[in-house]
């Protein structure tokens, strides 16, 4: 048995087929089906139904469970070797917002590759709850989201401290007002997150513990999204303050003060405890961590 063929097997349960297997790790497919013909004799046992589609038999996937463990061992083996190089280099799977992802990243990520450019980062938008899944099964090497939870398998430290607000175009009725009260909400047609995320839970406690029955007219799965809704005055909402910054800044938005909004949620870094760290993951957490909160925030 060989890495290859392990990278094989794995290959042809995600593609069902030999040909296609064969195109993405650049083997014929007579070479594809020798290397699986050889696992199946080392290990006297059929791993593949090839009757179309190709499928795994129950052996099968048993084998490419532990063979993708093997190559996870086999890739620390080599990022373990790579970091006795005293250059920090590697490739990190960063986890986060969208609304974190187009505000904050680009300033974070410029810095830290102009210092360190064999390191490279891919980058996954996703809910801040996710964020936790992901980070703890192993989907992610980093994430940066709203820290919502404590996890025993996880450690976190805070970046900075976000809120969330009350939203309009400059043209909505709201935008007049220097102050409002909770009772405008019960009026006023809605653009809200997706019940999935922080800013939504937020807006929901808040607004159930005023008696507001809000008028949700809109659900979107992203602050850029809604920002863009919001705009064309389609509607308010409340969504991250960071997150409309620009908008502030440019006049296409306007903040109207809630004081029951006035709470801070912290943003933070989050990474399983107790997994190795390599050296990109271990200069990228130290950069984060010893960035000033204003390096995160923009001015309005």
């Amino acid at each position: 048995m060989n890495i290859s063929q392990l990278e094989t097997l794995i290959t042809i349960s995600k593609t069902m087929s030999f040909r296609k297997a064969g195109e993405l790790l650049n083997l014929t497919q007579p070479a594809v089906s020798a290397q699986i013909k050889s696992l199946e004799e080392e290990f006297k046992t059929v791993l593949v139904d090839r009757s179309q589609p190709v499928t795994l038999t129950d052996r099968g996937q048993v084998f490419v469970d532990h063979a993708e463990q093997i190559l996870s061992i086999v890739d620390e083996l080599k990022q373990r070797l790579s970091d006795l190089d005293q250059t920090p280099q590697g490739h990190i799977q960063l986890g986060t917002t969208t609304s974190i992802a187009i505000q904050i990243l680009p300033r974070v990520l410029s810095y830290f590759q102009d210092q360190f450019p064999h390191i490279k980062t891919t980058i996954q938008s996703m809910a801040s709850s996710q964020i936790y899944h992901s980070v703890e099964n192993g989907l992610i090497d980093i994430g940066i989201g709203y820290l919502i939870e404590r996890n025993p398998n996880l450690s976190t430290s805070i970046l900075y401290y976000d809120t969330f607000e009350l939203v309009v175009s400059p043209q909505h009725p709201l935008a007049k007002l220097s102050t409002a009260s909770m009772d405008v909400l019960g009026g006023t047609p809605l653009i809200l997150l997706t019940r999935d995320t922080v800013g939504r839970r937020f807006a929901d406690d808040v607004m159930k513990k005023h008696g507001i029955n809000p008028q949700v007219v809109m659900e979107l799965s992203s602050s850029e999204e809604i920002k863009r809704m919001v705009e064309i005055n389609l509607g308010a909402a409340i969504i991250s303050k960071q997150s409309v910054s620009t908008e502030l800044r440019n006049g296409t938005l306007q903040i109207v003060p809630l004081s029951e909004l006035e709470v801070s949620h912290p943003v933070g870094v989050i990474y399983k405890s107790g997994r190795y760290v390599s050296s990109a993951m271990r200069q990228f957490l130290s950069d984060l961590k010893g960035m000033p909160e204003t390096q995160f925030i923009s001015s309005e």
